[in-house]
């Protein structure tokens, strides 16, 4: 097993000075903490990683204090009713340049994963995305990532700090192992429109900021499509979460992030998620988008501790609808879980060789769709993305 020692260091001690208590039952009282000894990781579910990295950008230099400053709000959080497997590893050890220091992300997150432990990220600029997703190289599947982020991050201007274009290196990756790409609460007078014409051309998902917040519920199926989720502090709207760089009057709400964090802990799918961009230096005087952030970080362990394990689709656990459509030869099928109340649809696969659907997941908007004759938003795309 990888020495984490090599790339993690402890949490300071000066951080368990009198103005932190653990209370009981506080979060910070009952997970596992990297202080003297590292944690034992045999009975975790879920591992914190901190990152005090500034990507490079001198404008940011606030970023590399974030994780402490999330710790101190989340440790006094009150924990939920199940039991935590938690593991707080301390901080990644800040290399010779970002780029090591992003390496060694990926080392530790891989080696997490290869363990059935989920990384759960915080601190550093939104960039370390690429060290989250290179860690799921070593599995050798195919990974679907969602980013949450008020601009797209995807110029070809070398000239702009690397968090700025960092996905050009996500969807250029080779050996490739996107599946699919998801871009949710994006601002379009904030975004260049070739960006997102390139992105749209690879089928992949975009959501403006407008639609998700029409319907945050309706965002659920597309959180629930991915493995991996990347959030950018700057998509919360600054009056909720004014501590980026990047803040802006328009965004999520603070109870919407949490709504959303919700949805990934309880994917059961989702095996990471970083919060990237958080700035104190730009945080007013009462820390408080780090409060929010730590509300988000709680909201994604309750929704992890309350997975549901889903049946096989051709059990009882399952209602199964057939739906004629006359624009289409074949009826779509829609299955839904008497377990969850989630649902999914099936999706012809015209490539041979291959299996012959895929059951992708969906909402009863969906199925509302293909009722009223109108072929389903989710079931379009996915044929469109694999023709």
């Amino acid at each position: 097993m990888l020495n984490f020692e090599l790339f993690l260091s402890p949490i300071p001690e000066p951080f368990f000075g009198e103005d932190i208590s653990f209370a009981k039952n506080t979060i910070g009282e009952q997970i596992q903490i990297f202080r003297h000894q590292f944690p034992s990781l045999e009975e975790v579910d879920i591992a914190f990683i901190g990152i005090e990295e500034n990507g490079g950008d001198e404008s940011n230099m606030g970023v590399s204090q974030a994780p402490m400053e999330i710790r101190k709000k989340l440790y006094r959080l009150k924990k939920g009713a199940n039991p935590y497997r938690i593991a707080d590893l301390g901080n990644i050890r800040n290399g010779l340049d970002p780029e090591e220091t992003c390496g060694r992300l990926r080392e530790v997150c891989a080696m997490l994963l290869h363990h059935n432990i989920l990384p759960l990220i915080f601190g550093g600029t939104h960039d370390f995305t690429v060290g989250q997703y290179q860690a799921y190289l070593s599995e050798e599947k195919k990974v679907s990532l969602l980013n949450i982020d008020a601009f797209l991050d995807l110029t070809n201007d070398t000239e702009v700090p690397f968090n700025r274009n960092f996905l050009q290196k996500i969807i250029l990756q080779t050996p490739n192992i996107l599946d699919n790409f998801a871009h949710l609460a994006y601002q379009t007078y904030l975004c260049d429109p070739e960006e997102l014409e390139k992105l749209q051309s690879l089928s992949f998902d975009t959501i403006r900021l407008g639609d998700a917040r029409a319907d945050i519920k309706a965002m659920e199926p597309i959180i629930r499509s991915t493995q991996l989720l990347s959030f950018d502090v700057a998509a919360i709207r600054s009056s909720d979460a004014p501590g980026s760089t990047y803040a802006q009057p328009f965004g999520l709400t603070g109870e919407e992030a949490c709504q959303i964090c919700w949805y990934a802990g309880i994917n059961n799918d989702m095996s990471s998620i970083g919060f990237y961009e958080y700035n104190p230096f730009e945080d007013d005087d009462q820390m408080k988008t780090a409060s929010v952030i730590a509300t988000m970080i709680w909201y994604f362990i309750e929704g992890f501790y309350n997975r549901k394990n889903e049946a096989e689709f051709e059990s009882q656990d399952f209602m199964q609808y057939l739906v004629k459509i006359d624009i289409h030869d074949e009826p779509i099928k829609f299955y839904k879980s008497l377990i969850s109340g989630k649902w999914w649809v099936e999706v012809p696969n015209p490539n041979p060789g291959k299996p012959r659907f895929w059951r992708v997941p969906c909402g009863y908007s969906d199925y509302q769709q293909a009722v009223h004759g109108e072929l389903p938003d989710r079931w379009f795309v996915t044929l469109s993305r694999n023709a």
